[in-house]
């Protein structure tokens, strides 16, 4: 029996999603069938169109349209032309909303995390279902301590929505 985390924990609203996410384990096979697992210890609430700091709150774009297919998907984009940030869609179809990676075990901050699990642009829109390059797992059984804080580079959107405390880590994360 796989412990791979199916649809339905995804299709879940974001702030379910992200602190459930904590302690779970990303999967990531790699070209030559090596593959490793890193526990997630950083995640991001951005939650739809209402949410300033979302990039859905623009509307559908070519870049945010995997946002708009509901939970269970990888949404991934570039920043400083250098680094791929890591999302899970989450949410029904037509809800755009995502977590954003932030950290896994020995790797913090969202560009590293990208770099560390050599993503390009080709997994946008990678079914964490299905993928047989990238998904998630149950992880450790034991559950850890989460913290919550507000989320980070996130000025842009305003003082309510900076404020928000939608970043989830693990207690003994740095």
């Amino acid at each position: 029996m796989s412990d791979r985390l199916g649809k339905d924990f995804f299709c879940r609203d974001v702030l379910e999603v992200c602190p459930d996410l904590i302690g779970k384990a990303i999967v990531r096979s790699f070209a030559g069938g090596r593959v490793e697992r890193f526990t997630i210890t950083e995640v991001e609430a951005y939650q739809g169109t209402a949410d300033l700091a979302c990039h859905a709150s623009k509307g559908r774009t070519p870049r945010t349209e995997i946002m708009f297919h509901g939970g269970a998907h990888v949404y991934v984009y570039l920043i400083y032309g250098m680094y791929w940030m890591l999302n899970f869609v989450t949410g029904p179809e037509e809800e755009p909303q995502a977590a954003l990676v932030r950290g896994v075990s020995g790797c913090y901050g969202p560009g590293r995390v990208g770099r560390l699990l050599q993503l390009d642009k080709s997994f946008y829109a990678e079914d964490l279902a299905t993928s047989s390059r990238l998904w998630v797992e149950q992880g450790d059984t034991a559950m850890p301590v989460i913290e919550t804080a507000p989320r980070i580079g996130v000025g842009y959107a305003g003082a309510y929505w900076a404020n928000l405390p939608w970043r989830f880590y693990a207690k003994n994360h740095p």
